[in-house]
């Protein structure tokens, strides 16, 4: 549960139109965020692997290097309005959403990498659920508790679906991050 006071910054961050929403709290860069479930107590877990991550892309994709290797991963559960699709416009609270993001993973951030179903998708990116490994925060999970994300349900990739779509009721309940900032915040996913 948020404290008053990041409460009251995300508030206060969030009066600003959405046009001009290109910082997130601050707060929420020391937000311990959701934990459970652990990586251990995830379906596929045993098969979990250890990246660094190299660079955010937008709200819901990051670059890592993975065994020396360069990979895409699209946190799998979760969406956050467009930042850098190309041919596209900047969506409101996009860049808020990919700045948060930054702050709970910057480069140099060890992540344990844990997949559902499905490797790859139709992009090639990796897909998984991404665990900060210094404290096992639940990032995917975090992004959608903050208010920065909504849910992405794609079968057969929904171990954590329910998980996720109560996060994202309680931060809309809450009126947390894009569901106070937007005027019609169902607008910003296509």
């Amino acid at each position: 549960m948020p404290s008053i006071q990041h409460l009251a910054l995300i508030g206060m961050a969030l009066l600003a139109s959405c046009s001009s929403a290109t910082t997130t709290d601050s707060a929420a860069t020391n937000s311990s965020g959701p934990r459970s479930p652990t990586p251990t107590t995830v379906v596929g877990a045993e098969t979990a692997q250890v990246a660094t991550v190299t660079r955010v892309v937008d709200g819901d994709t990051i670059d890592v290097n993975l065994s020396g290797q360069r990979e895409r991963i699209r946190l799998i559960g979760i969406d956050t309005p467009e930042s850098v699709k190309p041919d596209s416009v900047v969506e409101c609270y996009g860049v808020a959403a990919s700045q948060h993001l930054s702050e709970l993973l910057p480069a140099g951030t060890e992540v344990e990498l844990v997949r559902d179903a499905e490797l790859r998708d139709p992009y090639e990116r990796l897909l998984a659920y991404v665990f900060r490994r210094s404290d096992g925060l639940f990032v995917n999970l975090t992004m959608a508790a903050d208010g920065f994300a909504n849910t992405l349900s794609i079968p057969p990739n929904v171990t954590f679906a329910e998980d996720m779509a109560a996060a994202v009721s309680q931060a809309r309940g809450q009126g947390l991050g894009l569901w106070k900032a937007s005027p019609d915040p169902d607008t910003l996913f296509s």
